[in-house]
């Protein structure tokens, strides 16, 4: 911020000890504004704006001899200032950003709460129904109403849906008592829900765990992949479940692959590969095979007879290179599905792709 150069620094008076504090940073503030100066006044605390708009409010006129005075006074005070600070947690951490670790500023942001001038029933109100279930459950009756009265009415009936007859009942029978309380009230108790219910969650990963694993059992090898299935099913059935879930292997691609995507998919792939790739499944059976017939039966005759007739000159296939082929065929698959050239299907059960 540019100090304003005092009218006359040479014949400056002392300054009226009467004025206090409050008043000549009021009449600076005002000599900046007459300047033209642009001021962040937004970033001072919201009593020391008020005050400061409350001075401002009361000024009337100001002799040049005290604006003088006032002026100079504010300018040796800025002169001997040797160091500017961020001021406040907020500053803090943006004036280290980068240079102190995402989980030490994430565990100090919590610390702080939200920032000056957060909206903490926007944050509340703006979760899903099911994640203001925990608040209306675990909080006391007349919280939890003064929290139903604060969202949109299609909201508030959706959310009363969703708890038990009884909750509903005492929750909404406890509106009668919000009538009296007072704004300021509502906000901390707005600012308090926010804090419990509205935490920043930091996810080490960012995809679930079972999807992490499904893409490494997807590129594993048969026997690894059913021996770790085999293993998660006995220790723990619901992981397990959602692993299978996400994992996606040659014998899946007739149920996840539409039929007119089959010739963009074969395209990405080397010939060789292919080949191999198909008479490795061919020779498998049942869902290999399955697979492999669901690729050839949906493209052009012609190139399908001419796969047919190089499956059937490939011969035998090692174990090793037919399972790293049929691999190469799936990773095609998602690899087109990710870069949106295809849409995998996905089972009503199994949710979002």
């Amino acid at each position: 911020m540019s100090v304003p150069q005092p009218i006359d620094a040479a014949d400056a008076r002392p300054v009226d000890p009467a004025l206090s504090r409050r008043r000549k940073a009021a009449m600076v503030v005002q000599l900046m504004i007459s300047e033209g100066r642009s001021l962040d006044l937004a970033a001072l605390p919201e009593e020391v704006q008020v005050s400061l708009t409350r001075e401002l409010g009361a000024l009337r006129l100001v002799d040049r001899a005290t604006l003088r005075a006032v002026a100079t006074e504010f300018a040796d005070g800025i002169e001997g200032l040797g160091l500017a600070v961020p001021g406040g947690m907020d500053g803090a951490l943006a004036a280290l950003d980068g240079r102190i670790s995402p989980a030490t500023a994430a565990r100090l942001r919590a610390e702080a709460g939200p920032p000056r001038g957060d909206d903490s029933w926007a944050r509340l109100t703006a979760l899903p129904c099911p994640e203001l279930v925990p608040l209306m459950t675990g909080e006391c009756a007349e919280i939890a109403a003064v929290a139903l009265s604060k969202l949109p009415v299609a909201k508030a009936a959706e959310l009363l849906g969703l708890l038990p007859g009884e909750r509903a009942r005492r929750i909404t029978h406890a509106m009668s008592q919000t009538s009296t309380i007072g704004p300021d009230a509502v906000e901390r108790i707005g600012a308090a829900l926010a804090a419990e219910h509205c935490r920043p969650v930091n996810h080490a990963f960012e995809h679930p765990a079972p999807n992490r694993l499904g893409e490494i059992l997807n590129s594993s090898g048969s026997v690894t992949r059913d021996a770790v299935l085999d293993g998660l099913e006995a220790d723990d059935p619901d992981f397990a479940q959602h692993v299978r879930k996400a994992i996606f292997t040659f014998p899946d691609i007739p149920a996840r692959l539409a039929a007119s995507d089959a010739p963009a998919v074969l395209r990405r792939i080397d010939q060789p590969m292919l080949i191999t790739a198909l008479a490795a499944a061919q020779a498998l059976g049942e869902g290999f095979a399955a697979a492999a017939a669901h690729l050839l039966d949906n493209i052009s005759q012609r190139m399908a007879q001419g796969l047919r007739d190089e499956i059937a000159e490939r011969g035998t296939v090692r174990k090793v290179e037919g399972e790293t082929a049929m691999s190469e065929v799936v990773a095609a698959i998602r690899a087109a599905a990710d870069e949106g050239d295809i849409t995998l299907v996905v089972a009503e059960d199994d949710g979002e792709e």
